[in-house]
């Protein structure tokens, strides 16, 4: 495998080659194509408004889609941008020589404020077709309004403030009522409340902003020509309609916090730029004599909000005495400057002039420029001609600005949409960390490149950096895709090798213990990683090259158990004499094939550990299969550990109920080997029925006889049904055994009598006791004392055995007078059978002429009949005709024989001369006589009366009407 590595190192080197040929010929690291497929529109797309002025326009403001503008000397026009051919005109209603100055629109396009030149000020509102004086403004040329968008409404402005060309701030309040709308001012209040003054006295209020910070704190921007103040402080809460008075009244003894610029131009204006609606602004730029101010608003900072500020300065071309600036308008990364030829768009990231937009003379003097807050759109407009910007994707390119300005966590804000742009920032910040010397964080950035892997892994190689390519191979690994096998299997061989060499170079250092743990931690995580699984298992061959190459036993077990090679891990274990530990992984991963395999080395050791495993395994294990383990270990082990092999096998037998003849057999052999009193005890439970017996019968009568147990013997022939060797054999022990076995064969009295005849031949011959040999005679009553008396000796006297010869003559004449009393009871028993046969044949009854059949009910002598003992009678037709559907079937096709044959009988002879006694004469060889056949007849039509015998308690279940002909019979009472 370092083999492997080695060679895959030198093609790193080779490919380094082919890399710096590749870049001298122009083909680009990244693995995207840098080309633009259709032409991109421009950011700040121009479109001219189809309008065509009655009058000049002399002032046009827009917000929340609502355009109001100035035309001539006495009109106003409103057009709701959402309905743009639905516009609004509205007459001032002015006799004098006064015009427009300018026009101040609200945050919610529904307050209007007109200055006029005279120092006047009207109002309109967005609801009302009438322009409104406000008399408390009379007198003060309005130069600009800070609106109030906090509590701002449609009826109602809420406080606001007024900046005048003499340098007062006015705080006022304009309300609207409908019911009340021309009988009361709209203007509530209209009181100074500050003077901003310059280094000559008051100066014109520019610009006037009003945002709100955090816990109830207020900032109020206002601007001169050359000055920017900052007015800071808390409205109480709840007191909040009741303006900024407090606010202002902080900074009565002293100047608030601003900032001035020597230059000026005659005025100033401020732009803010708002992300979202009903947020606060975000950034600013500010228009002035020497430039643009613009940064970032912080409104957490305690003074100023103003943050990162920078001063972009007016170019050459750009001459304040000339072409001064005229408007300003702030998007998210530009401010666009309107000139009175031009517009130029800057870009607030590095200051560069990224946009500019010449308009032709003949649209005339560009005159102000304006952008609606709620649609991001900017309006430009002459005295006769509109136009409008919209912004498109203003973001596209300001990845590279941020990138070039090592910006990269921004950088890749703004491109992680664009996975072209995202590796050129990627590889631009992975370069920049590399040569700061950040190796780790370079090499988590060029893992996430397309730019080429030798090349990147050498610059690591080269730099001795193998932390760093570590880090960077493993997220490389990480973003690899399913189907690249070949790079994962590469990737994934090379970070074991990597990880082996580091954990081998901190282990011998003490002092960078805790790194080597660290290590080993993360080692373990890779190789327990889910998405490396199924690499790590096909080529765990030679991750395990690897590992015991390091000689890491260690990691090489734990990697075992991560792939699941419980084997090797038990195999291990076993080889370091680990015994206990083995046996834990095969009872904790429970696989019966491990147990199968390590029983035999595990059950030399530790035996009692090995069988509690094997019963806690219970029905998992086929017991066969650990019967070689058992005799290995049986044959070479002691008593004491043979009951171990005992303990199994009896919870086999007795707890899983097995029946596997192997297994009894062998527990067999173990009781006959160590356990002589549970050999018979076991035999006697198993039964004496061979069909339900689960050891071999001729092999545990072998084992018996080899180890002299002879009481399992005689049962085993018992069950064997031997009853002859099993007398034998059990005469060799006890008297008692054989008797048991001599009356087991209960059916066969002549084996019986001989099995009890050896038991009295061995009593009298071997044991020479008449006692016990009479016992025998009494114990057995098919054995009589003529049958013993050949086994006794000439020299016995009577004596020993009288009693039995008498008892045994008495059974003889008890014997034969009780068959004279039997042969006496069967003569009396024949004498009244005969008697009864003869008063049987001489038995009549009497008929009357008027008797009727007791089945149609007409008289019965007039045809054949039958008189029945009960007294009932019947013709012999109706008798039929009763009998025959009850008669059982093979009885009725007799019954139709009998007639057939009765019927040819009564044919008439082809002779005209019949024989005497026709009826008693033989109709030939083979053939009944007609006598006979009418009392076969009768044996079955008559054998019993019909309504008294069997045959109605038969038919009591039976329907009276034949269910076949139910519907014949129903019909025929209809």
């Amino acid at each position: 495998m370092a083999s492997i590595l080695d060679e895959y190192e030198d093609s790193l080197y080779r490919s380094a080659s082919v890399q710096q040929t590749r870049a001298s010929v122009g083909i680009p690291h990244s693995g995207y194509v840098n080309a633009r497929l259709e032409k991109e529109t421009p950011i700040f797309n121009k479109q001219r408004i189809d309008f065509a002025p009655p009058e000049k326009i002399n002032s046009l403001v827009v917000s929340s889609n609502q355009l109001c503008m100035s035309l001539g000397k006495d009109t106003l026009l409103r057009i709701d941008l959402g309905k743009p051919d639905e516009p609004n005109q509205v007459e001032l209603g002015r006799k004098d020589e006064a015009k427009v100055y300018k026009m101040f629109l609200d945050h919610t396009g529904s307050h209007l404020l007109i200055a006029l030149n005279t120092s006047e000020c009207l109002y309109l509102n967005r609801s009302v077709q009438k322009v409104r004086a406000l008399s408390r403004w009379k007198g003060h040329l309005i130069e600009s309004v800070g609106w109030n968008k906090f509590l701002g409404s449609e009826t109602n402005t809420g406080p606001i403030l007024v900046g005048t060309a003499q340098g007062q701030i006015y705080e006022a309040e304009i309300s609207v009522s409908e019911g009340s709308l021309f009988s009361t001012n709209p203007d509530q209040y209209f009181r100074q409340v500050y003077t901003l003054e310059e280094e000559s006295g008051p100066a014109p209020v520019c610009c006037l902003e009003i945002e709100r910070g955090m816990e109830g704190k207020f900032f109020i921007i206002a601007t001169t020509r050359k000055r920017l103040f900052q007015f800071v402080g808390k409205v109480p809460e709840g007191t909040e309609q009741q303006g900024f008075s407090s606010i202002f009244a902080m900074h009565a003894d002293h100047l608030p916090s601003f900032r001035e610029f020597p230059a000026s131009f005659g005025f100033s204006e401020i732009a803010f730029y708002t992300p979202k609606l009903r947020s606060n602004p975000r950034s600013f730029a500010w228009m002035m004599g020497n430039g643009v101010l613009y940064g970032t608003l912080d409104y957490s900072r305690p003074d100023s909000i103003l943050s990162d500020e920078q001063v972009w300065v007016y170019p050459s071309d750009i001459d304040i005495t000339v072409n001064k600036p005229i408007s300003i308008v702030l998007t998210q990364f530009h401010f666009l400057l309107l000139l009175p030829d031009r517009v130029k768009a800057v870009c607030t990231l590095n200051g560069q002039v990224v946009f500019q937009d010449l308009f032709l003379e003949k649209f005339g003097l560009l005159t102000r420029m304006i952008k609606d807050p709620t649609v991001q759109q900017i309006w430009i407009h002459t005295e006769k001609v509109v136009f409008r910007y919209h912004v498109q994707r203003e973001s596209r390119d300001v990845w590279k600005m941020y990138m070039n300005m090592n910006k990269f966590d921004l950088a890749k804000e703004y491109c992680k949409d664009r996975p072209e742009c995202l590796d050129i920032v990627l590889a631009k910040e992975a370069e920049h960390c590399f040569q700061n010397k950040r190796y780790l964080d370079s090499a988590k950035c060029y893992a996430l490149t397309q730019n080429y892997f030798e090349e990147i892994a050498l610059k690591f190689i080269e730099a001795k950096q193998e932390e760093a390519l570590m880090e960077f191979l493993i997220k490389k690994l990480s973003n690899l895709k399913p189907s690249e096998k070949t790079q994962t299997t590469l990737l994934t061989t090379w970070l074991t090798e990597l990880y082996l060499n580091w954990l081998g170079i901190l282990e011998g250092d003490p002092s960078q213990r805790n790194l080597y743990l660290d290590t080993r931690e993360k080692f373990r995580t890779f190789l327990s990683s889910p998405k490396n699984k199924d690499c790590l298992f096909n080529n765990r061959a030679s991750i395990y090259e690897l590992l015991a190459s390091h000689g890491d036993t260690e990691h090489m077990v734990y990697f075992a158990v991560i792939m699941q090679d419980y084997e090797r891990v038990v195999a291990h274990h076993c080889q370091h004499d680990e015994y206990d530990e083995a046996l834990n992984v095969l009872s904790r991963h429970r696989d019966e094939k491990l147990f199968y395999k390590f029983s035999p080395v595990l059950i030399q050791h530790i035996p009692k550990k090995v069988v509690d495993a094997w019963i806690s395994m219970g029905a998992r294990l086929d017991a066969r299969n650990l019967i070689p383990a058992l005799v290995n270990y049986s044959q070479s082990a002691s008593t004491q550990q043979i009951n171990e092999a005992i303990r199994y096998m009896e919870f086999c037998v007795y707890q899983l109920e097995e029946t596997q003849q192997a297994i009894h057999n062998y527990l067999l052999s173990l009781y006959a080997l160590c356990r002589p009193d549970s050999l018979l005890s076991y035999l006697e439970q198993a039964g004496t029925n061979p069909n339900r017996i689960h050891y071999d019968l001729k092999y545990a009568l072998r084992l018996c006889a080899e180890h002299g147990h002879h009481h399992a013997c005689v049962h085993i022939y018992k069950v064997m049904e031997l009853y002859e060797e099993a007398v034998d054999l059990a005469l060799q022990v006890d008297v008692d055994l054989a008797k048991s076995c001599a009356d087991l064969p209960e059916d066969d009295e002549e084996l019986r009598k001989k099995l009890w005849l050896k038991i009295a031949r061995h009593v009298v011959q071997e044991e020479k006791d008449v006692k016990k040999a009479m016992a025998c005679l009494s114990s057995c009553a098919l054995l009589k004392i003529e049958d013993v008396l050949p086994f006794f000796p000439d020299f016995v006297t009577i004596d020993h055995f009288k009693e039995a010869i008498c008892n045994s003559l008495e059974d003889y004449n008890k014997h034969i007078e009780e068959l004279k009393r039997e042969m006496e009871e069967a003569t009396q028993s024949a004498k009244r059978i005969r008697e009864d046969i003869q008063e049987m044949r001489n038995k009549y009854g009497s008929v009357e002429p008027q008797e009727k059949c007791a089945a149609c009910d007409f008289p019965l002598l007039n045809r054949p009949f039958y008189l029945f003992l009960c007294g009932h009678m019947f013709h012999y037709d109706c008798l039929l005709q009763a009998v025959f559907p009850n008669l059982p079937a093979y009885k009725q096709a007799k019954l139709e024989d009998l007639q057939k044959k009765l019927a040819a009988t009564s044919q008439p002879s082809k002779s005209h001369h019949r024989p005497k006694d026709a009826d008693t004469i033989s109709l030939g060889k083979g053939q009944q006589s007609r006598e006979q056949i009418k009392a076969d007849i009768d044996d079955i039509v008559a054998a019993e009366c019909v309504y008294c015998g069997e045959l109605m308690i038969r038919s009591i279940d039976k329907p009276f009407i034949d269910p076949q002909k139910y519907e014949e019979e129903m019909q025929s009472w209809l």
